[in-house]
Protein backbone atom coordinates (compact mmCIF):
# COMPACT_ATOMS: atom_id res chain seq x y z
CA UNK A 1 0.00 0.00 0.00
CA UNK A 2 2.80 2.43 0.86
CA UNK A 3 4.36 2.04 -2.59
CA UNK A 4 1.03 2.66 -4.30
CA UNK A 5 0.35 5.75 -2.18
CA UNK A 6 3.87 7.09 -2.73
CA UNK A 7 3.50 6.59 -6.48
CA UNK A 8 0.15 8.38 -6.51
CA UNK A 9 1.55 11.30 -4.54
CA UNK A 10 4.50 11.55 -6.93
CA UNK A 11 2.13 11.58 -9.91
CA UNK A 12 0.01 14.31 -8.34
CA UNK A 13 3.07 16.35 -7.40
CA UNK A 14 4.33 16.16 -10.99
CA UNK A 15 0.90 17.18 -12.25
CA UNK A 16 0.74 20.11 -9.81
CA UNK A 17 4.06 21.41 -11.14
CA UNK A 18 2.81 21.15 -14.72
CA UNK A 19 -0.45 22.87 -13.73
CA UNK A 20 1.43 25.73 -12.11
CA UNK A 21 3.52 26.22 -15.24
CA UNK A 22 0.48 26.10 -17.52
CA UNK A 23 -1.49 28.51 -15.31
CA UNK A 24 1.39 30.99 -15.38
CA UNK A 25 1.91 30.72 -19.14
CA UNK A 26 -1.78 31.17 -19.89
CA UNK A 27 -2.11 34.06 -17.45
CA UNK A 28 0.78 35.79 -19.23
CA UNK A 29 -1.21 35.66 -22.46
CA UNK A 30 -4.44 36.74 -20.77
CA UNK A 31 -6.24 33.37 -20.79
CA UNK A 32 -8.18 32.01 -17.82
CA UNK A 33 -9.04 28.31 -17.58
CA UNK A 34 -12.41 27.03 -16.34
CA UNK A 35 -12.41 23.31 -15.48
CA UNK A 36 -15.84 21.65 -15.70
CA UNK A 37 -16.37 18.36 -13.84
CA UNK A 38 -19.46 16.16 -13.64
CA UNK A 39 -20.81 12.65 -13.94
CA UNK A 40 -21.81 11.37 -17.39
CA UNK A 41 -25.19 12.62 -18.52
CA UNK A 42 -25.28 15.65 -16.25
CA UNK A 43 -26.15 18.05 -19.06
CA UNK A 44 -22.72 19.66 -18.92
CA UNK A 45 -22.31 19.81 -22.71
CA UNK A 46 -25.77 21.30 -23.27
CA UNK A 47 -25.15 24.07 -20.73
CA UNK A 48 -21.65 24.76 -22.03
CA UNK A 49 -22.96 25.08 -25.58
CA UNK A 50 -25.40 27.75 -24.43
CA UNK A 51 -22.69 29.58 -22.45
CA UNK A 52 -20.44 29.61 -25.53
CA UNK A 53 -23.25 31.08 -27.62
CA UNK A 54 -23.75 33.83 -25.03
CA UNK A 55 -20.00 34.52 -25.05
CA UNK A 56 -20.00 34.85 -28.83
CA UNK A 57 -23.01 37.17 -28.69
CA UNK A 58 -21.18 39.33 -26.15
CA UNK A 59 -18.01 39.27 -28.28
CA UNK A 60 -16.04 37.56 -25.52
CA UNK A 61 -13.16 35.58 -27.08
CA UNK A 62 -13.55 32.07 -25.70
CA UNK A 63 -12.56 28.55 -26.70
CA UNK A 64 -13.54 25.09 -25.51
CA UNK A 65 -11.68 21.82 -25.20
CA UNK A 66 -13.73 18.72 -24.49
CA UNK A 67 -12.41 15.32 -23.39
CA UNK A 68 -13.98 11.90 -23.83
CA UNK A 69 -12.85 8.31 -23.97
CA UNK A 70 -14.29 7.97 -27.48
CA UNK A 71 -16.28 9.78 -30.21
CA UNK A 72 -16.19 13.45 -31.19
CA UNK A 73 -19.89 13.98 -30.53
CA UNK A 74 -19.46 16.63 -27.85
CA UNK A 75 -17.02 18.67 -29.95
CA UNK A 76 -19.51 18.64 -32.82
CA UNK A 77 -22.24 19.93 -30.50
CA UNK A 78 -20.06 22.65 -28.98
CA UNK A 79 -18.79 23.76 -32.41
CA UNK A 80 -22.34 24.81 -33.27
CA UNK A 81 -21.73 27.81 -31.01
CA UNK A 82 -19.27 29.20 -33.54
CA UNK A 83 -16.29 29.38 -31.16
CA UNK A 84 -13.01 27.42 -31.48
CA UNK A 85 -13.47 23.88 -30.17
CA UNK A 86 -11.11 20.94 -29.87
CA UNK A 87 -11.87 17.31 -29.02
CA UNK A 88 -9.40 15.26 -26.97
CA UNK A 89 -9.75 11.48 -26.92
CA UNK A 90 -8.10 10.04 -23.82
CA UNK A 91 -7.85 6.43 -25.05
CA UNK A 92 -9.36 5.04 -21.86
CA UNK A 93 -7.84 7.46 -19.35
CA UNK A 94 -10.62 8.66 -17.03
CA UNK A 95 -9.35 12.24 -16.62
CA UNK A 96 -7.25 14.98 -18.12
CA UNK A 97 -3.84 15.92 -16.72
CA UNK A 98 -2.10 19.29 -16.92
CA UNK A 99 0.72 18.15 -19.22
CA UNK A 100 -1.80 16.48 -21.53
CA UNK A 101 -3.87 19.66 -21.67
CA UNK A 102 -0.80 21.78 -22.37
CA UNK A 103 0.18 19.53 -25.25
CA UNK A 104 -3.23 19.83 -26.88
CA UNK A 105 -3.30 23.62 -26.48
CA UNK A 106 0.07 24.09 -28.17
CA UNK A 107 -0.41 25.46 -31.65
CA UNK A 108 -4.21 25.42 -31.37
CA UNK A 109 -5.42 27.91 -28.76
CA UNK A 110 -6.05 31.30 -30.41
CA UNK A 111 -3.84 34.06 -29.00
CA UNK A 112 -6.73 36.32 -28.07
CA UNK A 113 -8.59 33.70 -26.03
CA UNK A 114 -9.85 35.24 -22.79
CA UNK A 115 -11.56 32.14 -21.39
CA UNK A 116 -10.80 28.50 -22.05
CA UNK A 117 -13.55 26.13 -20.95
CA UNK A 118 -12.29 22.60 -20.40
CA UNK A 119 -15.01 19.96 -20.36
CA UNK A 120 -13.33 17.16 -18.42
CA UNK A 121 -14.11 13.47 -18.85
CA UNK A 122 -17.48 12.56 -17.32
CA UNK A 123 -16.30 11.27 -13.96
CA UNK A 124 -16.36 12.67 -10.43
CA UNK A 125 -13.57 10.49 -9.02
CA UNK A 126 -10.36 10.71 -11.07
CA UNK A 127 -10.58 14.33 -12.35
CA UNK A 128 -11.12 15.67 -8.84
CA UNK A 129 -7.48 15.14 -7.88
CA UNK A 130 -5.90 16.75 -10.95
CA UNK A 131 -5.29 20.48 -11.20
CA UNK A 132 -5.37 21.57 -14.85
CA UNK A 133 -4.03 25.04 -14.27
CA UNK A 134 -7.56 26.34 -13.85
CA UNK A 135 -8.59 29.49 -12.06
CA UNK A 136 -12.18 28.34 -11.69
CA UNK A 137 -13.21 24.73 -10.95
CA UNK A 138 -16.90 24.09 -11.52
CA UNK A 139 -18.71 20.90 -10.49
CA UNK A 140 -22.07 20.21 -12.09
CA UNK A 141 -24.87 17.86 -11.05
CA UNK A 142 -28.29 17.35 -12.61
CA UNK A 143 -31.50 17.18 -10.63
CA UNK A 144 -31.81 13.53 -11.64
CA UNK A 145 -28.64 12.46 -9.81
CA UNK A 146 -29.92 12.74 -6.25
CA UNK A 147 -29.54 15.29 -3.48
CA UNK A 148 -26.82 13.21 -1.78
CA UNK A 149 -24.38 13.49 -4.70
CA UNK A 150 -22.11 15.94 -2.82
CA UNK A 151 -21.85 13.53 0.10
CA UNK A 152 -21.01 10.61 -2.18
CA UNK A 153 -18.27 12.57 -3.97
CA UNK A 154 -16.89 14.88 -1.26
CA UNK A 155 -13.53 15.50 -2.95
CA UNK A 156 -15.08 16.69 -6.21
CA UNK A 157 -17.65 18.93 -4.55
CA UNK A 158 -15.34 19.85 -1.69
CA UNK A 159 -12.74 21.39 -4.02
CA UNK A 160 -15.21 23.26 -6.23
CA UNK A 161 -15.11 27.03 -6.59
CA UNK A 162 -18.66 26.92 -7.94
CA UNK A 163 -21.42 24.29 -8.01
CA UNK A 164 -23.97 24.24 -10.84
CA UNK A 165 -27.26 22.34 -10.83
CA UNK A 166 -28.56 21.44 -14.30
CA UNK A 167 -31.86 20.31 -15.81
CA UNK A 168 -33.94 22.24 -13.28
CA UNK A 169 -36.81 22.30 -15.78
CA UNK A 170 -37.58 18.72 -14.69
CA UNK A 171 -36.88 19.22 -10.98
CA UNK A 172 -40.52 18.91 -9.98
CA UNK A 173 -41.03 15.78 -12.07
CA UNK A 174 -38.15 13.98 -10.35
CA UNK A 175 -39.01 15.39 -6.89
CA UNK A 176 -35.65 17.15 -6.55
CA UNK A 177 -35.18 18.63 -3.08
CA UNK A 178 -33.16 21.80 -3.65
CA UNK A 179 -32.87 22.63 0.04
CA UNK A 180 -31.46 19.18 0.83
CA UNK A 181 -28.97 19.42 -2.04
CA UNK A 182 -27.78 22.83 -0.91
CA UNK A 183 -27.41 21.59 2.67
CA UNK A 184 -25.28 18.67 1.48
CA UNK A 185 -23.09 20.96 -0.61
CA UNK A 186 -22.65 23.25 2.39
CA UNK A 187 -21.60 20.28 4.50
CA UNK A 188 -18.63 19.42 2.24
CA UNK A 189 -17.83 22.92 0.95
CA UNK A 190 -19.10 25.70 3.26
CA UNK A 191 -19.86 28.97 1.52
CA UNK A 192 -19.59 27.81 -2.09
CA UNK A 193 -22.13 29.34 -4.48
CA UNK A 194 -24.74 27.04 -6.03
CA UNK A 195 -26.23 28.10 -9.39
CA UNK A 196 -29.53 26.68 -10.63
CA UNK A 197 -29.71 26.29 -14.41
CA UNK A 198 -31.71 24.86 -17.27
CA UNK A 199 -30.18 24.92 -20.74
CA UNK A 200 -33.55 24.00 -22.24
CA UNK A 201 -35.41 26.90 -20.63
CA UNK A 202 -32.44 29.29 -20.62
CA UNK A 203 -32.63 29.52 -16.83
CA UNK A 204 -29.35 30.79 -15.41
CA UNK A 205 -27.68 30.73 -18.82
CA UNK A 206 -24.89 33.30 -18.87
CA UNK A 207 -24.30 33.11 -15.12
CA UNK A 208 -21.39 30.69 -15.53
CA UNK A 209 -19.85 33.00 -18.10
CA UNK A 210 -20.27 35.92 -15.69
CA UNK A 211 -18.49 34.03 -12.90
CA UNK A 212 -15.69 33.04 -15.26
CA UNK A 213 -15.20 36.62 -16.47
CA UNK A 214 -15.14 37.87 -12.89
CA UNK A 215 -12.36 35.38 -12.13
CA UNK A 216 -10.52 36.48 -15.26
CA UNK A 217 -10.78 40.08 -14.06
CA UNK A 218 -9.11 39.15 -10.79
CA UNK A 219 -12.04 38.55 -8.47
CA UNK A 220 -10.84 35.92 -6.00
CA UNK A 221 -12.87 32.72 -6.39
CA UNK A 222 -14.38 30.92 -3.43
CA UNK A 223 -11.65 29.18 -1.44
CA UNK A 224 -12.82 25.72 -0.35
CA UNK A 225 -11.97 24.64 3.18
CA UNK A 226 -10.60 21.39 1.78
CA UNK A 227 -8.13 23.30 -0.39
CA UNK A 228 -6.69 24.99 2.72
CA UNK A 229 -5.84 21.67 4.32
CA UNK A 230 -2.33 20.17 4.01
CA UNK A 231 -3.64 17.16 2.07
CA UNK A 232 -6.42 18.64 -0.05
CA UNK A 233 -6.65 15.67 -2.39
CA UNK A 234 -7.58 13.03 0.13
CA UNK A 235 -8.55 10.45 -2.48
CA UNK A 236 -6.53 9.52 -5.52
CA UNK A 237 -7.27 6.81 -8.02
CA UNK A 238 -5.18 3.76 -8.77
CA UNK A 239 -5.71 3.20 -12.49
CA UNK A 240 -3.82 -0.08 -12.42
CA UNK A 241 -6.04 -1.76 -9.88
CA UNK A 242 -9.18 0.32 -10.32
CA UNK A 243 -9.49 1.11 -6.61
CA UNK A 244 -9.59 4.31 -4.59
CA UNK A 245 -6.52 4.92 -2.47
CA UNK A 246 -6.47 6.96 0.70
CA UNK A 247 -3.57 9.30 0.12
CA UNK A 248 -3.12 9.98 3.80
CA UNK A 249 -2.71 6.29 4.61
CA UNK A 250 0.81 5.24 5.54
CA UNK A 251 0.15 1.82 6.96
Amino acid sequence: MCRVVDLQQAVLAKNDRAAHTLRTELADRGTTVVNLLSSPGSGKTALLERELVVARERSVPVAALTADLATENDAARLARSGVPVKQVLTDGLCHLEAAMLAGHLEGWLPDATRLLFVENVGNLVCPASYDLGETLRVVLASVTEGEDKPLKYPTAFGLAHLVVVTKTDIAEAVAFDEAAFRANVEQVNPGVEVLMTSARRELGVGALLDRALAAADGAPPHRPVMAREPHAHTHTHDHTHGTDVMAQSRS
